[in-house]
């Protein structure tokens, strides 16, 4: 062997260890999923969405990566984590709640964002066409106007002698107001009074409770978000010792102690999102994806609560329900 084949030889092999440390360093597809809460609160929802992927043919740590984040319910912790995807330059932003969409979309325009359990994207600034967003934000909605009005009448069913309604809602929810202004709409001819309790903080929900048994409300309409939801236990167990009868939008707070719920099927939204980011790490704009909508609805009933509570549940609700929790 001559030595200019000698040191080309020797010069291939020495590049072959450091071709496959580069395939091998070669950064998946990351996902950046920001959750608003715990991993204990969204279990379920994360299961339906961490699934879909392999559904779809995705291998986690293979041919994907999923970085989950937590925000623990505060809106600064999200901040961070937003901009903290961002540096990390990932390819795609998955979030929940309008709240955490719109700190998302501060966060940054260039980054594909996949949003769900949203209200109306529209009235809140996500997008400026559900058809078409054309910036980097789509998703799948969980807003319907007709949910707000239909858990109401289904909490007259339950509660006959409904004559004054509290309503607990997070002040810095962009979609409460709406809720508010159907579930009043629909009071107002059947002459029922309205008390809206705001909160905040966490630090809120002990007081406003106080106020509300002070007011004598006959019910309580909780408006479903990030703070009401990690916070669901400590709200039924004051509503338990208040006597209040309480309406929802999904079975979580049901289970934690709520009366009842009806609204969208959160797993099958997640798994609708993870749809979206399948289409976009192939190749897809978030900006050519419609912003879809809820199909799936469930009704849960809490028949322990009612029990607590001395109400008789409606034999034609119960044969309605989706699930009953005895």
């Amino acid at each position: 062997m001559i030595r200019r084949e000698f040191i080309t030889l020797v010069g291939g092999a020495a590049a072959w260890p450091l071709a496959a440390r580069g395939q091998q360093a070669r950064r998946l597809p990351t996902i950046g999923f920001l959750g608003s809460g715990t991993p204990a609160t969204a279990g379920p929802w994360v299961a339906a969405f961490t699934q879909r992927p392999r559904d779809l043919g995705w291998i986690e740590d293979r041919t994907i990566k999923i970085d989950l984040r937590w925000a623990e319910g505060r809106n600064d912790r999200s901040a961070d984590i937003a901009a903290e995807f961002v540096r990390l330059k990932l390819d795609v932003i998955v979030t929940y709640s309008t709240e955490h969409a719109l700190i998302a979309k501060r966060a940054t325009a260039a980054i594909p964002i996949v949003a769900t359990l949203v209200g109306d994207p529209l009235s809140t600034g996500l997008v400026t066409s559900v058809a078409r967003p054309e910036g980097n934000l789509t998703g799948i909605s969980a807003q319907n106007v007709d949910l707000a009005g239909k858990r109401f009448e289904l909490l007259r069913e339950v509660v006959p002698a409904l004559r004054r309604l509290a309503i607990l809602f997070n002040v810095n929810n962009p979609n409460a107001a709406l809720e508010i202004d159907i579930v009043r709409k629909a009071a107002g001819p059947l002459g029922l009074e309205v008390l809206t309790s705001e909160i905040r903080p966490a630090e809120d929900i002990a007081p406003v409770f106080v106020a509300i048994k002070a007011a004598q409300a006959d019910a309580l309409f909780v408006v479903g978000d990030p703070l009401t939801f990690v916070n669901r236990s400590r709200i039924h167990t004051l509503a338990l010792t208040a006597r209040l009868p309480t309406v929802h939008v999904i079975r979580e707070f049901v289970e934690a102690g709520g009366l009842l719920s009806y609204g969208p099927n959160y797993p099958d939204l997640f798994r609708r999102a993870a749809n979206y980011v399948d289409k976009i790490l192939r190749g897809a704009k978030p900006g050519d994806l419609p912003f879809e909508q809820s199909t799936k609805y469930d009704l849960v009933v809490n028949l322990k609560t009612a029990k607590a509570l001395g109400i008789e549940v409606p034999q034609n609700l119960l044969a309605l329900a989706d699930e009953v929790i005895e």
